[in-house]
């Protein structure tokens, strides 16, 4: 019986020993044959890639603008002379076609500008390991060469390439990027924006319950405190208690002088790098200003941390800590320089962000009120917390935001510098060249989005069965190509920030709709300017109802 027992064992274990190398010679069969079908579809894509770019048209007989020609039309009763960088590209579009190349000035290389989707994909799949964003020239200037004595070669992300801008988002991102990080500062958030429906109640006119013309002041003196919170761990006061703060009043201005002056030098024709004209000194003193300020910012947060460590306090849980008290424990100077850009980029683009979802709201009053109803089950009181499953749980609030910034835009698009030479639109466009992708005039093109007229926030959500069963499927509704529309960019360059400013919105919008109803009893036509980013172009007095609920 047992010499049995043994004999199965031995039978089982040989059977177990033959299964064992047939699955080993199975996975390295295949292994092997995924390894041969991965060199044999790169090798079928080089070859397709050469095919293409021996078929495509030379760059030089792209659509073209040269320097002088360019020039022209900008001065004093050119056609471009009063153009807002928007206005400038859809010029373009006019003058060369889809796509076109244009020389700002003499001796600088060519710059692409295409509307066209497929061009923007291809150019972001060939954007390389460190994609190379053109632009911000002068932001990097400032910090590498006017004010070198402060950044010490860290730049921070704006404006800088390649391996530099490699090495710090490698070191930021995690701290930044990781929603389960961002989501900590919940309830910070919270208190903030409690506050600032205090002081909507505050401002708005008795009667009218229309708010003062200034009321894009109090959007950024809102922003500009939720951001702090999150970068510094502390509130400004600058919705109540330190409201006459004249530091904070002097970033406002700088801000807005920053990103006005910029158009002048980043969009159109400058000698800058030959010659300092006065638009450039404006600019510098402009970013020295913002430098200063943000500066003062952390250091004070620096110190209030030094400060608690040699008192003995106890080290803070991962869920009280700022970005910047994360980021000092790995380098303090990348910590410093992150928490001067968190301040300084997220003022003006998250208040223009807001005051296009409150424009669409308030001129769609039954989307308002389908937002209202989702948000008044998670939110049953005005003063409710949001807690992790509320934040789950809003689809129509995210699709809102989403729909929000295809209507109103914050920038004209994107752009890179491909790694590899690329074919756009049947042109050969050799590597390292700039590209323009310009996608607003595309975001409101019924042949790129059905019914592009309309605020369909619908648009954005998952198909349903109420949808299934009669009503038109968001699918019908979706962009021609992904491409269209990335507002936060795309790939490992996209923003930094951009876990912070959802959330931030979301809460936001979550909390005033909950608060009240919102009117603009106003037109709306020209509503934004296109600066360096879109920026409101009207005096925004809403009207604010308190919900009776």
């Amino acid at each position: 019986m047992l010499r049995t027992k043994i004999y199965q064992v031995t039978i089982n274990n040989v059977n177990y020993g033959r299964f064992v190398k047939q699955q080993q010679w199975r996975l390295r069969s295949t292994v092997a044959t995924a390894a041969t079908n991965i060199d044999s579809n790169v090798e079928t894509d080089i070859a397709k890639s050469q095919v293409e770019w021996e078929q495509a048209k030379p760059f030089e007989d792209l659509p073209t603008m040269g320097a002088f020609q360019l020039l022209m039309k900008f001065l004093p009763g050119g056609k471009y002379s009063k153009l807002d960088s928007s206005q400038m590209m859809l010029a373009f579009k006019e003058d060369m076609g889809p796509i076109g190349r244009v020389k700002f000035f003499p001796g600088r290389p060519y710059m692409v500008i295409t509307h066209n989707p497929q061009d923007f994909e291809k150019a972001f799949r060939n954007e390389g390991i460190w994609p190379e964003r053109p632009g911000s020239e002068v932001s990097y200037y400032h910090r590498s060469e006017h004010r070198a004595d402060l950044f010490q070669g860290v730049e921070g992300l704006i404006g800088t390439n390649g391996e530099k801008w490699g090495t710090f988002r490698s070191t930021v991102n995690p701290v930044l990027m990781q929603p389960k990080n961002v989501r900590l500062y919940f309830q910070k958030m919270s208190q903030v924006n409690k506050e600032f429906m205090e002081r909507i109640r505050q401002i708005r006119d008795p009667q009218t319950l229309e708010v003062p013309e200034t009321f894009e002041e109090e959007i950024n003196r809102w922003t500009l405190e939720s951001v702090s919170v999150v970068a510094l761990d502390k509130q400004l006061g600058l919705l109540s208690t330190n409201r006459e703060n004249p530091v904070a009043k002097r970033m406002f201005q700088a801000l807005t002088d920053f990103f006005t002056y910029s158009l002048e030098i980043e969009f159109k024709p400058s000698i800058w790098k030959y010659y300092k004209t006065s638009t450039f000194m404006k600019l510098m003193k402009c970013l020295d200003e913002i430098t200063d300020i943000t500066k003062g910012f952390v250091e004070e947060a620096i110190a209030r941390l030094e400060e608690e460590r040699k008192n003995g306090m106890p080290e803070k849980p991962d869920s009280e800590k700022s970005v910047l008290e994360k980021l000092v424990k790995i380098d303090k100077k990348i910590a410093m320089v992150m928490a001067m850009d968190m301040l300084m980029a997220g003022v003006d683009t998250t208040s223009s962000t807001f005051t296009g979802i409150l424009l669409c709201l308030a001129k769609n009053p039954e989307k308002q009120e389908l937002l209202r109803e989702e948000v008044k089950k998670l939110l049953p009181h005005k003063d409710s917390e949001f807690n992790e499953s509320v934040f789950k749980n809003m689809p129509y609030l995210r699709a809102c935001i989403k729909e929000s910034l295809r209507v109103y835009p914050l920038t004209i698009g994107n752009a890179r510098a491909p790694a590899k030479d690329v074919v756009l639109s049947g042109y050969r466009i050799p590597k390292g060249t700039q590209v323009s992708m310009v996608s607003t005039s595309l975001l409101k093109d019924d042949n790129h989005y059905p019914r592009a007229k309309e605020f369909l926030p619908e648009r954005w959500l998952r198909p349903s069965k109420e949808t299934e069963s009669g009503s038109e499927c968001p699918h019908a509704l979706k962009a021609s190509s992904p491409f269209v529309y990335l507002p936060f960019g795309f790939g490992s360059r996209s923003c930094i920030g951009r876990r912070i400013v959802e959330m931030e919105l979301e809460l936001g919008v979550a909390r005033l709709i909950r608060n009240f109803k919102v009117e603009f009893n106003h037109p709306t036509e020209n509503a934004f300017k296109s600066l360096l980013i879109n920026v409101p172009n009207i005096p925004l007095k809403f009207k604010f109802t308190d919900d009776k609920d």
